[in-house]
């Protein structure tokens, strides 16, 4: 479990963030027969659940949103299904927790998300030992929980969350539950070395698919107005550096991309042209400035 990452500047009132604004995309690639990346963008109250369009632009002040990316593994269709599966128990354990946010009882969302993501886990070992079709399915999880001033994280598998503070640079906020992905975090391996490794794709950690027991990554982090956040598959990263995914979503090529396009349309054609090999997703949110459009 990580520490609260603090916000980027000290936040004072005028600042206070009261809207979101966010855009989605999943392709299923140039190769693949289907897509079993699923994502999932809803908002919610102690009452109601309210899916969310691929774009948009909300208010922080009447509920909490959840935006998330799961990337399914497993044979046939059971790689879909487990993605699905990920998504559908989120819209309905988490909501019931809002009551508890409301109360002022901060503490608990790390055991809410812990709770989450073990609840998802048990689901899916269940229907892999239950059912031989879906022997073996699981899937990654990286989630976002938007309240007004913090983002609260959780993660497992090798989709990943990326932080993209207002005054510039990215941070991966998210471990690779990866034997590659140690190695990268030990300095053993660049960027380039990991992406080309043999075994990069071998997850250590992974919703279902057998795994008997679960550490996700759980963590905080305080956001002002121009913030943003991705969320993405491993797709998009097969697909783009990291330093091109921060150009993307700063400084778009506004001479060869349409001017129409989201960040999540401009990162995922991107990704796709340059590889394609998976399916690709991302999801793109941004806490806006006054005069911020839509992204």
């Amino acid at each position: 479990m990580s520490s609260p990452v603090p916000p980027t500047l000290p936040g004072p009132a005028a600042l206070s963030p009261t809207e979101l604004s966010w855009s989605a995309l999943t392709d299923r690639g140039r190769f693949r027969a289907n897509n079993e990346d699923t994502f999932l963008a809803l908002k919610f109250d102690g009452r109601d659940v309210n899916y969310l369009g691929k774009t948009g632009r909300a208010s922080l002040a009447a509920g909490d949103f959840v935006f998330a990316v799961s990337d399914g593994m497993g044979g046939a269709q059971s790689g879909e299904f487990a993605s699905r599966i990920a998504v559908d128990r989120i819209t309905r354990l988490l909501p019931p927790s809002f009551r508890l946010s409301a109360a002022g009882i901060a503490g608990g969302f790390s055991d809410i998300l812990a709770e989450l993501f073990s609840a998802i886990h048990t689901d899916l070992l269940k229907l892999g030992f239950s059912y031989e079709e879906c022997a073996g399915m699981g899937a990654t999880l990286s989630l976002c929980w938007f309240r007004p001033e913090w983002m609260y994280f959780g993660h497992l598998g090798d989709s990943r969350i990326y932080y993209l503070p207002r005054d510039g640079g990215i941070t991966q906020l998210t471990h690779d539950h990866s034997h590659v992905g140690w190695l990268r975090r030990k300095g053993e391996l660049n960027e380039r070395e990991a992406r080309d490794h043999p075994r990069r794709n071998a997850l250590q950690q992974a919703l279902g698919a057998g795994h008997q027991f679960i550490e996700p990554h759980i963590g905080a982090v305080g956001y002002v107005p121009g913030d943003r956040f991705l969320i993405c598959s491993d797709g998009l990263i097969d697909g783009l550096w990291d330093h091109q995914i921060e150009e993307l979503i700063r400084t778009p090529p506004l001479a060869t991309v349409p001017s129409d396009q989201t960040a999540a349309q401009r990162l995922v054609t991107a990704a796709v042209q340059n590889s394609g090999r998976d399916n690709t997703t991302a999801v793109l949110i941004e806490v806006p400035t006054s005069n911020t459009p839509v992204i």
